[in-house]
């Protein structure tokens, strides 16, 4: 994280306009030595639209799927993958809401939630990112049998709900993401539900202020984690709020977004991702 520069205001374009205005501790990272783009990826009828980093030298990386909050791939997500391709990782982030619009487009927020994030299916997601996976593994930039996954907020509810459905990644890191909730039939399941049988080891990065995600249900995931294999850990920052690593947000904690950034640095690499 230190190779990056403050954003002033007239570089904050690219950042969801449902989160406006973009806060002075937002950063962004320089693109040299590295490739970065966008790519259309096959997913059944649909073509699955993701922004990509890896390091430009040759060679092939182990991957990182990135996976967004609700509000999109927008800078703070393309962000997060130069971060990692920085750290030698080829970073993917795809646009799992690419159905049912543009989420970093929308500037109201009860909107965003009703007209897009409500409609994506779960059964959708996993099958795009089982999708993404197949299409990496046609890249030899790409090192899939080295392949984790990491999101943030509504992502790192999937992080865990994918670690469950895709036994052959390496590992995953989840930030506060959402455990347990009302089921409907567009997600039928959570972590929780999951937890006893996961097999992918899962760091999950909790803030001890969250008011969206209970200490409770922090503690029944543990309890179910305890009862399986996978190794997973979760760690809670007690003064952190819910999207504390979101550096562009009045949320962020700069002391546990660190910390938890090395933590992630630390798990992958423990866990296969060399």
């Amino acid at each position: 994280m230190d190779r990056r520069t403050f954003v002033t205001a007239t570089a904050a374009a690219g950042y969801a306009l449902a989160v406006a205005p973009i806060t002075a501790s937002a950063f962004t990272t320089p693109a040299d030595g590295l490739e970065t783009g966008n790519v259309k990826i096959p997913s059944g009828k649909d073509s699955l639209p993701a922004y990509f980093a890896r390091p430009k030298k040759a060679g092939d990386f182990p991957v990182v799927i990135v996976v967004h909050e609700i509000f999109g791939v927008h800078e703070y997500v393309k962000d997060v993958c130069r971060r990692l391709a920085k750290e030698g990782y080829f970073a993917v982030a795809p646009d799992l809401f690419f159905r049912y619009g543009d989420a970093t487009a929308i500037s109201d927020i009860d909107k965003l939630r009703s007209q897009i994030v409500s409609k994506a299916k779960q059964a959708e997601v996993l099958a795009d990112l089982d999708a993404l996976t197949a299409f990496l593994g046609k890249d030899k930039a790409a090192r899939t049998s080295a392949m984790a996954i990491t999101g943030f907020c509504w992502g790192g509810n999937v992080v865990w709900m994918y670690a469950a459905h895709n036994p052959k990644l390496k590992a995953g890191v989840a930030w506060y993401g959402r455990l347990v909730g009302d089921k409907t039939p567009e997600q039928p399941r959570f972590p929780l539900d999951e937890a006893p049988t996961l097999t992918v080891p899962v760091l999950g990065l909790y803030g001890g202020k969250d008011k969206g995600i209970t200490q409770d249900s922090v503690e029944k995931m543990r309890t179910e984690l305890a009862k399986g294999k996978s190794a997973s850990k979760i760690i809670v920052y007690p003064d952190a709020e819910h999207a504390f690593h979101a550096d562009y947000r009045p949320s962020y904690n700069e002391k546990d977004a660190k910390a938890g950034w090395a933590e992630l640095l630390a798990w992958l690499p423990a866990h296969g991702l060399k």
